[in-house]
């Protein structure tokens, strides 16, 4: 027998009273059909009313606590603007809102219907929530936003914002509004600050993304995921100190392989991960000197996000993980559980989340590959991917702190440039001259070449910070591109961006 707990009674009594009238229908006579009829579209339209009245209600009271008022908001504020069709992306938006005010900002909620050209010109950040229905079609509380603001041109120079966009890939328009929404920001000056997300019908491994970057936002990064990733079980096999004597921080290479089967370097394991992939690691407690506060159930760690350097024929899943410290100096939650505290030969837990808006291209084309830090690991599985196919057209573009001591790779690298795998390469060590020097200057001083590489039909592939690299260089791309230029690469999948 179907249970529903969740139902009002109001909603049971019409749904059952529908179950009879429809039952009355089939076995009452010919002439007492259409009244049997009527009742049955009277009783179905009473359920589906009252379910949309408890389904509103339940939105209703998940708002509770959060302001409606753009206008009260400081300068360190954020306005969480959505569009929904179903109420899923209302939902999000909720918890995005309640995250940011749990971990102490000053956080507003809005549809889009309510927002005004004068929210826009006041908000200094707004994430957007939004949903794209039918064939690349605005949610129906979007309208008024497309028709009255989307139409024109306003200056949003002040404006970081950032777009999650909820949508299917079954549809030939997949979150087709999202990204309309994000081109017309560009186009009046707003600046992102992170690239758009795309969530595939619910899919978590996404919306964690989200979250993982809520708490880069808001500062407050040991938050409980809103979902668990379904971790596997891999086995720590190397760790390796890729800079020592540096002035940043300590720079591992971490190497594990799974504990169970497949195993790795088989033509069966190249379904594991490509290029461009991300390793969601679940981080565990550092070991305590007293035994007795095993004894003490915690709360579940978050997850933490990392590139993945190498591909499935080298036999091992690699890292490269910076160390970094908490404001009470004790190490980071994911880099300290990695770098520190797990054992050679131990357990961690692991799961693999397709990342593919930054995968390698297809097609056999000239490949520009800029990143600065720990950023280099997603653009080696890249030019790893690239040497096994035989395509040697590829130009890497590389920035640390000093040679001597930040040259992840060093050997590697400069065999690809020997070997012919790297075509051009160019390194910024920013602290080896006077003058600071970084990848974004050397896109300037190269710039004719990376016009022709670009006119020859060149992917960008952009890995490393999000704060300053990022924004530096597309900046600087679209100086010498133009942004029109760069949009039009980037819908056609030939500009992406893996920044954190």
């Amino acid at each position: 027998m179907m249970r529903l707990p969740s139902l009002c009674w109001m909603t049971r009594i019409c749904l059952a009273l529908s179950l009879l009238c429809l039952a009355s229908f089939f076995l009452s006579s010919s002439a007492q059909k259409p009244v049997s009829a009527a009742l049955v579209i009277f009783s179905y339209l009473s359920f589906c009313l009252q379910t949309l009245s408890r389904h509103k209600a339940a939105l209703a009271s998940q708002h509770q606590g959060l302001s409606s008022d753009a206008a009260l908001m400081d300068e360190q504020g954020i306005l969480v603007a959505y569009a929904s069709q179903t109420g899923f992306a209302e939902q999000i938006a909720i918890k995005t809102a309640h995250h940011l005010q749990d971990a102490g900002m000053n956080v507003a909620i809005s549809s889009l219907a309510a927002i005004k050209q004068e929210n826009l010109g006041k908000s200094k950040r707004i994430l957007f929530v939004v949903s794209t229905t039918g064939e690349g079609d605005a949610p129906d509380n979007a309208a008024a936003f497309t028709r009255k603001l989307m139409s024109g041109n306003l200056d949003l120079s002040h404006l970081h914002f950032a777009v999650l966009a909820l949508g299917d890939r079954h549809y030939q328009q997949f979150c087709a509004f999202a990204h309309r929404l994000d081109h017309w920001l560009r186009h009046q000056q707003a600046h992102s600050l992170f690239d758009m997300i795309e969530v595939d019908n619910g899919d978590e491994g996404a919306l964690r993304h989200w979250q993982h970057y809520l708490g880069l936002l808001s500062g407050h990064t040991e938050m409980a995921d809103w979902s668990k990733p379904g971790y596997q079980d891999w086995i720590l096999t190397e760790r390796e100190l890729l800079n020592p004597g540096s002035l940043g921080g300590p720079a591992y290479r971490i190497a594990c392989i799974p504990a169970h089967k497949p195993a790795l370097n088989t033509d069966s394991s190249d379904h594991l991960w490509r290029a461009g992939d991300i390793a969601e690691i679940g981080p565990d407690y550092p070991p305590e000197s007293n035994p007795a506060i095993h004894l003490v159930e915690r709360p579940a760690l978050p997850h933490r996000e990392y590139s993945i350097s190498s591909l499935p024929a080298d036999g091992k899943l690699e890292l490269l993980v910076r160390q970094m410290h908490r404001p009470d100096g004790s190490l980071g939650i994911g880099s300290g559980w990695l770098t520190a505290y797990v054992e050679i030969g131990q357990t961690i837990k692991l799961r693999i989340r397709e990342n593919r808006n930054f995968h390698t291209p297809q097609q056999d084309c000239p490949l520009i590959l800029i990143g600065n830090g720990t950023g280099l690991a997603g653009l080696r599985a890249h030019i790893k991917a690239r040497a096994a196919n035989g395509r040697l057209q590829n130009w890497l573009i590389f920035g640390e702190r000093n040679a001597a001591h930040d040259f992840f790779h060093r050997e590697e690298i400069l065999r690809w440039q020997t070997d012919g795998v790297l075509s051009q390469l160019n390194l910024c060590f920013s602290r080896d001259q006077a003058e600071r020097r970084y990848v974004q200057h050397a896109l300037q001083e190269q710039g004719a070449d990376i016009q022709a590489w670009v006119e020859q039909g060149a992917t960008i592939l952009i890995c490393g910070s999000l704060q300053g690299m990022a924004e530096d260089v597309h900046q600087t791309l679209s100086k010498l591109l133009g942004l029109d230029k760069l949009e039009s690469m980037a819908e056609l999948g030939l500009y992406r961006r893996d920044v954190y």
